[in-house]
């Protein structure tokens, strides 16, 4: 997955550049933003960490990784299951970090976060074309929807030129996606976007079927913390 998390003041900044790049030429607005405020990206300067379980089952396989980000400060708490305790970490030290350990968590921290926030990230990663090219088929059972193809830059992050597939619904949410990794033509990873849950004032997906029952990820422990908030709210 493409390294597009920035740290808060760069999020922001892109924020502050919405009522410009999310105008389409038309003067609407453009895919990108409808997609991100679809799951709340206007309340998303107002989380103070935000927490949750990844899960994924490949064939008989299945990993669970506990993550906290906290966006303002960048910083992340990991706990995972071959691990007994838990790793906090500044994402901006891991360009000068000569630990391999540390790299190799925050990879799957990208991955993670990405499975979850995806829709934040189209928003975010400004270096990334989003293009609309209109009603399609869907890549998994009947009937088609609106297509954004993301593209990720060449170079850069952990996998240069990720491309992405999604098909969204009317409400611009996500039903479907294809996972190009690296711009392949061949699909690294289709599935579906479901079991939409209110986190706060957030939105989110929190499970991801597979073409078929081999691959699933979902997420448990969902929850977000407010800004001068005393407690969590969870997925509801």
């Amino acid at each position: 997955m493409y390294s597009g998390l920035k740290i808060f003041i760069i999020f922001l900044l892109t924020v502050s550049m919405a009522a410009c790049a999310g105008l389409n030429k038309e003067g609407g607005i453009s895919a990108r933003q409808h997609i991100a405020e679809a799951y709340g990206l206007q309340y998303f300067g107002e989380v103070e960490k935000i927490q949750y379980t990844f899960n994924v089952q490949i064939g008989e396989k299945q990993i669970s990784r506990f993550w906290i980000w906290q966006p303002r400060l960048n910083k992340v708490t990991f706990k995972g299951m071959d691990y007994q305790e838990a790793i906090t970490y500044h994402r901006s030290e891991i360009a000068g970090t000569e630990s391999n350990k540390l790299k190799k968590i925050d990879a799957w921290f990208i991955n993670d976060n990405y499975w979850l926030l995806f829709p934040y990230h189209v928003a975010w990663d400004m270096s990334a074309k989003v293009e609309d090219i209109g009603r399609q088929p869907l890549p998994m059972g009947d009937g088609n929807a609106r297509c954004v193809v993301v593209t990720y830059p060449a170079t850069g992050g952990y996998t240069p030129g990720d491309v992405y597939d999604i098909y969204l619904d009317d409400d611009y949410r996500l039903t479907q996606w294809v996972y190009r990794r690296a711009g392949s033509e061949k699909p690294t990873r289709i599935s579906t976007w479901d079991d939409y849950r209110k986190v706060g004032p957030l939105t989110l997906s929190l499970n991801h079927q597979g073409e078929d029952q081999n691959f699933r990820v979902w997420f448990t422990n969902v929850g977000a913390k407010m800004v001068g908030a005393d407690s969590w709210l969870f997925a509801q």
